[in-house]
């Protein structure tokens, strides 16, 4: 591996383990012979979207790297669904007719894909479901802790509102309906914030689409009146760069909240137009995928270390999985966060734009 992976898994009920321990376990491929039966691993490789940075600059080649390295010789068929259910069902399809013994697949519509899930596992594929759990007979899951991830958002709000909270009201963008996981972010922010603000406005955003998040800000700040709006609840950076656009065409600049750590993400948190977002490395969580991927392909039994919790989907399955640790990102550890992780240089980070605020951070 080419880093050291940090953080710490979290883990239903039990103690956390380090991320270096699950990084060395995954390096060697727990449960995977040093030389794989290359020739029979085929792996189909199914992503939701790529208008959120993270699927097609890490996620994929991430997933494929790791593949490589534990079965040189495997097959790898990769899908987009470029948002669309149907889509995915039908590349689901496509994958099966290939022969493809295991599908990792990261549901765009988790209800939806079920149909499919139950076809691949009559057709005996397996199937890791991959940051966000899907329904239906699926074999193993890997993710983050998401109902953590948004609690640590509605406090960071509630941090940067400090003594005010109280008197304050805010408005949340909450994400896609059909993705299991905003839920769980919707949930771990209510639980933080209810009670404590005055909620204004609140809003599903299908597809995760910043275009719509910005409409909805929009009308958010046309019916509330831009003066009662003190803080805006996003659950990830894609709706933060709509609602971002939207709050500074009306003059707008106050605590705001995302997911994903995207680079557009960190400079706006260091031109003060974001107050933080929430790291999910996107390494240990594609490395876990793919070990656990070419398990199965092989036939073998996942091994606890790789699934130590269990999971409960929507259709009533129980699932073996890992969930790992998310972390806080602001403006004073960009360094020791996104950086020091390597996802983003320097260099990066710092394009002339945003080189006074670097060097205000302690970035240059």
């Amino acid at each position: 591996m080419t880093r050291t992976l940090r953080g710490a898994i979290a883990l239903a009920g039990a103690a956390a383990l380090s991320l270096s321990v699950v990084a060395t376990s995954v390096a060697a491929g727990p449960g995977v012979s040093s030389v794989a039966r290359q020739d029979d691993v085929k792996i189909g490789l199914l992503l939701p979207e790529s208008k959120t940075t993270r699927y097609e600059k890490f996620d994929r080649p991430y997933i494929e790297q790791k593949i490589k390295e534990l079965a040189p010789n495997a097959q790898i068929d990769y899908y987009n669904a470029a948002e669309s259910a149907t889509t995915q069902q039908q590349q689901v399809n496509t994958a099966l007719a290939k022969g493809d013994q295991v599908l990792i697949l990261d549901a765009v519509d988790a209800k939806s894909i079920q149909s499919s899930v139950e076809k691949a596992n009559a057709a005996g594929v397996k199937v890791v479901a991959y940051d966000r759990l899907a329904q239906g007979p699926v074999d193993a899951y890997v993710s983050y802790d998401n109902r953590k991830v948004g609690e640590l958002q509605g406090k960071a709000l509630l941090d940067a509102l400090g003594s005010k909270a109280a008197d304050s009201q805010i408005v949340m963008h909450n994400g896609s309906p059909t993705d299991p996981n905003a839920a769980e972010f919707k949930a771990g922010a209510h639980s933080v914030l209810d009670g404590k603000v005055k909620i204004g406005k609140e809003y599903d955003t299908p597809n995760w689409d910043p275009n719509n998040a910005n409409q909805q800000m929009s009308g958010a700040i046309s019916a509330l009146g831009k003066d009662n709006i003190q803080a805006v609840y996003s659950a990830n950076d894609g709706l933060a760069a709509g609602i971002a656009t939207a709050l500074k065409a009306s003059g707008i600049n106050v605590p705001l909240t995302g997911q994903d750590a995207q680079l557009d993400a960190i400079q706006r948190i260091l031109l003060g137009t974001q107050t933080i977002t929430v790291q999910k490395p996107y390494k240990p969580e594609a490395d876990i995928a793919a070990t656990m991927a070419v398990n199965l392909a092989e036939g073998k039994e996942l091994p606890k270390d790789l699934t130590p919790v269990t999971v409960t989907n929507g259709s009533g399955d129980k699932v073996p999985a890992t969930l790992l640790a998310p972390v806080v990102v602001n403006k004073d550890n960009i360094k020791d966060t996104v950086v020091k992780d390597g996802m983003y240089t320097v260099q990066e980070i710092c394009t002339p734009t945003y080189a006074a605020a670097c060097k205000e951070a302690g970035l240059t």
